[in-house]
């Protein structure tokens, strides 16, 4: 957990500092004489020269900047109900902030996304609804001047904050921080247009590295890393492997679009297969939702997200409590709330 906050006050705090350097907004491009010179002088360091003023001026660079901020909350009571019910209580925070910087044919953006969401049911512990902590930055440079298409090198960092439960059972593990962690670093084209909200990026070359730095997990072979060597009594002779690293192909693609007057659908989808490890055989990851936009500050949300990676297999638990390998299976989940969203 600590990791965690360490990972994403470095990341605003590098961006933050970059970011305090450069204007913000664009310079546009002008003739300055040797009178305006003069008349700026008292606002620039008195060494700079025309020459060096009109160079300022001619390289033009900015920032664009993204703080969201949304909040979800729901809560049902009831006394003496005659229909029954149970009482509950849940929240659903989101963040998304973004840097993004542009010079010419040059652009480096970044991206830091967390949700987190829980509910509390009458006497029934805290279970979480939703966890995830996502770091994206990519750079690259433009095919030529004014093109929609880039060169580009592209990071991205996902994993989750809180312990995961296979409820009702709270005594083991299934999930944690850093396990799974997943880290995808490659260099490819992209290709978007900004009007249209379009964006899609193709890396012939992929590295991915799945961290599963729960030793137990690693020992049962989680999320596709090689799992432990046992003697047949079961005892562990070699330790499973916390790290698995892949190289493929990456897909991604991105579009909003305004359906209906104060209605936005943000689509998302990853798609990656390994060139060694069942090629062809593809992981998903796929996120649709839909924005109802009430005023200002209150919106509606409803979303789908659906994922199928080959290396996680599902664990079935049978009458005696034991568990057997269901294999790979499809994952599911959807969302509606209601809430307040602002940015600063």
């Amino acid at each position: 957990m600590r990791l965690s906050v360490c990972l994403i006050l470095i990341f605003i705090l590098n961006v933050s500092l970059v970011h305090s350097q450069i204007p913000e907004s664009k310079i546009p491009r002008v003739i300055i004489t040797s009178f305006e010179a003069q008349k700026m002088h008292h606002m620039l360091p008195l060494e700079l020269d025309e020459k060096e003023l009109v160079r300022i001026i001619d390289n033009p660079v900015f920032w664009t900047k993204v703080n969201m901020f949304s909040l979800q909350a729901s809560e049902v009571s009831f006394t003496n109900w005659n229909s029954g019910g149970t009482n509950s209580v849940s929240g659903l925070l989101g963040i998304e902030i973004e840097r993004n910087y542009k010079d010419k044919r040059f652009k480096w953006d970044n991206q830091l996304i967390i949700r987190v969401g829980a509910n509390k049911q009458s006497d029934q512990d805290i279970r979480k609804t939703e966890d995830h902590l996502e770091i994206n930055s990519k750079a690259g440079f433009s095919f030529k001047k004014n093109s929609n298409w880039y060169y580009l090198g592209r990071l991205n960092f996902n994993t989750q904050f809180f312990n995961g439960f296979n409820f009702p059972n709270t005594s083991d593990i299934i999930s944690q921080f850093m396990a799974p962690g997943y880290l995808f670093m490659g260099l490819g084209v992209e290709h978007k247009i900004k009007k249209q909200n379009f964006y899609m990026y193709l890396s012939p070359m992929t590295f991915k590295s799945t961290f599963v730095l729960n030793q137990k997990l690693a020992n049962d072979g989680a999320f596709g890393v090689d799992e432990a060597i046992r003697d047949t009594d079961g005892n562990i002779i070699e330790e499973g492997k916390q790290v698995r690293v892949e190289s493929g192909i990456l897909i991604n693609n991105e579009y909003k679009k305004e359906l209906f007057d104060n209605v936005l659908m943000n689509h998302r989808i990853s798609i990656y297969t390994d060139y060694i490890n069942n090629f062809g055989n593809i992981d998903i990851d796929w996120e649709v939702n839909f924005s109802f936009k009430v005023n200002s500050f209150i919106k509606a949300n409803f979303g789908s997200h659906l994922r199928y990676d080959d290396d996680v297999k599902i664990r079935i638990e049978q009458e005696d409590g034991s568990f057997v390998e269901g294999g790979s299976r499809v994952q599911w989940k959807q969302q509606l709330g209601i809430g307040v969203t602002f940015e600063l």
